[in-house]
């Protein structure tokens, strides 16, 4: 190959780069310039006379702060039931080697595959029978069985990287095996719990076709079923507020996971918990 050719290929591969990048930067492009445009429309510009009008708008209780304090009980309730039921399920399957253990972590993956529209027809009679609907508590939990399967793939894959020999070093100490898992294991799989709930948290957050079928009062309603107050009828949407709504929208999951990845720095590292 010549270096003409390398430099052919390497410019078209630029180019796919750039295009790439241009299809994720118009969005936000968008989002933040529309946020600020008291005229914002669906083309992305500049604004002519740009304002905080928007966000003026948007930042009420009804609006706003109370959509983001269900949206925050909904991914925090669900991130927190489904990390403990995960580290609860990945510990025996992670401990303990059987003829099952590779069969069951294959269903759990097929589990994954099940999309949740197909589910949900039966989920909703249940709900009604059982006199669940418009629960946050009982949406909290069907959302973290359906986050669970992942979560437990995800959980027991940390919990490998963890050396069973510092385990049994505690269990010659005295410790049972809940005080190994609770002092020696969540510990050093820090990191990974974290990645692990923001991974639950997120897809909680953004979540949308659950809240909206199993929620029905609008006072408990997350921010992602509330952003319809947006879209008018007859096509009308208010984009300005829309684009300002999004923002603050996204800051709390930006928040958590600039902190997580702030604590995870300063985590444990298992380079030389076990020495020869």
């Amino acid at each position: 190959m010549t270096a003409r050719n390398v430099r052919d290929r390497s410019t078209w591969a630029d180019v796919a780069l750039l295009l790439t990048g241009a299809c994720f930067l118009l969005p936000l492009l968008w989002l933040v310039l529309g946020s600020v445009d008291p005229s914002a429309g669906h083309a992305v510009k500049v604004p002519q006379q740009p304002g905080l009008d928007n966000f003026a708008a948007v930042l009420t209780p009804e609006l706003l702060f109370r959509p983001l304090w269900n949206s925050l009980l909904l991914s925090a309730g669900t991130g927190l039931v489904t990390l403990a039921a995960a580290v609860l399920a990945a510990y025996p399957l992670s401990r303990y080697r059987s003829r099952f253990t590779t069969p069951f972590m294959y269903g759990i993956l097929f589990g994954t595959c099940l999309p949740i529209t197909a589910i949900m027809v039966p989920v909703y009679g249940l709900f009604v029978q059982l006199r669940l609907l418009d629960s946050l508590p009982a949406t909290v939990l069907f959302l973290a069985a359906t986050s669970l399967p992942m979560a437990i793939w995800m959980t027991r894959n940390f919990m490998d990287a963890v050396p069973l020999a510092l385990e049994e070093a505690a269990w010659v100490d005295g410790a049972s095996r809940l005080a190994g898992l609770r002092s020696i294991v969540l510990p050093l799989m820090g990191p990974g719990l974290g990645v692990v709930f923001i991974f639950v948290f997120i897809q909680a957050w953004g979540n949308f076709f659950v809240p909206f079928v199993l929620l029905l009062s609008e006072g408990r309603q997350p921010a992602a079923v509330s952003i319809f107050s947006f879209f008018g009828q007859h096509g009308a949407v208010a984009y300005g507020q829309l684009a300002a709504f999004s923002i603050l929208y996204s800051v709390p999951v930006l928040a958590l996971y600039a902190i997580v990845a702030r604590g995870s720095g300063n985590s444990l590292a298992l380079s030389g918990a076990v020495r020869g």
